[in-house]
């Protein structure tokens, strides 16, 4: 983990809560905690279709707890002696989400309404940095996108993940909850989701070159930035200290812009496999297609100092190399 040592060292004997703690990101932030020294619980529910997996807490001294953040017993057990929360649970699929809209209501909305209500009563002194995506501003109006550019969500997932957001913000303004709102930019690194493309089309990337096999690449025009696992870990832990961010939504960008064509050629390139097929976008997939998107996080950078430090390429190498013998688990 090629975190700053002074950062981690903030961390050490801190009482930290994680939701979606077996997920990707989750799973990323649980692991640089603990091996920082903080006193971590990590809890996932494990969705059949979301992106948990226990292989990204083994090895670790990490206390997993299996559980519904809508289990509000259960939470406000947990909760009561906690400091801080690093809230990342919830669905990721898009497209799921406009299969399953009451299913992505569940899960993004409402649990999410009730984990605030846990922690309103359980810890009402709680710190919670809360992970939303890009997406909620929908199709761009101008690049890069500002936190002032107007929302629009294209689907189901992003009306709900906007609707956390509110949540979120609500009751840091009315119950004292100190909750600061992260709109995350396409992130990748170590745990995500390789099996199929539910989560991310990065992970299915990975899965396929590592095989030897066909990246599909829908488009490839499409310019995006992307956000490595340990820059974003860098980032919640600024922000959980930082308190110019308490009670504001920022944007979160990654190190530099990158055309989809052009990125799976480097993914091709540093895994010395796999080949390149473009294709046109299917219909479903391209009625909430977004094109061109790059987040503007300049507020953030201003407010805490962050910036991303980790180069495409290296990044995208790393992560090949945590899955080059594991992948088969992951599957």
């Amino acid at each position: 983990m090629a975190l700053p040592a002074d950062l981690l060292r903030l961390w050490a004997g801190r009482k930290v809560l994680i939701t979606g703690g077996a997920g990707f990101l989750g799973s990323n932030v649980a692991r640089a905690l603990a091996g920082a020294a903080a006193d971590v619980v990590a809890v996932d529910c494990f969705l059949a279709e979301g992106g948990a997996h226990r292989c990204n807490l083994e090895d670790s001294a990490i206390r997993l707890v299996e559980a519904d953040i809508a289990d509000s017993p259960r939470m406000t057990a947990l909760l009561a002696d906690r400091e801080i929360v690093f809230n990342f649970a919830g669905r990721t699929g898009h497209l799921d989400s406009m299969q399953d809209p009451l299913g992505d209501l569940a899960h993004n909305a409402l649990a999410q309404l009730a984990f605030l209500e846990s922690c309103r009563k359980a810890n009402p002194a709680l710190r919670i940095v809360f992970t939303s995506t890009r997406q909620v501003y929908g199709p761009p109006i101008k690049l890069p996108v500002d936190e002032a550019h107007p929302v629009d969500p294209p689907d189901v997932n992003a009306i709900h993940k906007l609707a956390a957001e509110r949540y979120h913000l609500l009751y840091h303004r009315v119950h004292g909850l100190k909750s600061t709102v992260l709109r995350l930019t396409n992130c990748f690194g170590p745990g995500i989701r390789v099996k199929d493309a539910r989560q991310t089309f990065i992970g299915i990337w990975i899965r396929k070159v590592l095989e030897g096999d066909t990246v599909e690449v829908w488009g490839g025009e499409q310019r995006r930035d992307l956000l490595f696992a340990d820059d974003l870990i860098a980032a919640a832990l600024i922000a959980a200290d930082s308190r110019d961010a308490m009670g504001r939504v920022f944007n979160l960008g990654g190190n530099g812009v990158v055309a989809l064509a052009e990125l799976a050629d480097i993914l091709i390139k540093a895994a010395g496999r796999g080949r390149v097929e473009r294709k046109p976008f299917p219909a479903e997939r391209k009625a909430i297609d977004i094109g061109d998107f790059i987040l503007d996080d300049t507020a953030f950078r201003q407010a805490t100092g962050w910036q991303p430090a980790t180069s495409l390429e290296s990044a995208l190498t790393a992560t090949l190399a945590y899955y080059r013998d594991r992948l088969p688990r992951y599957l």
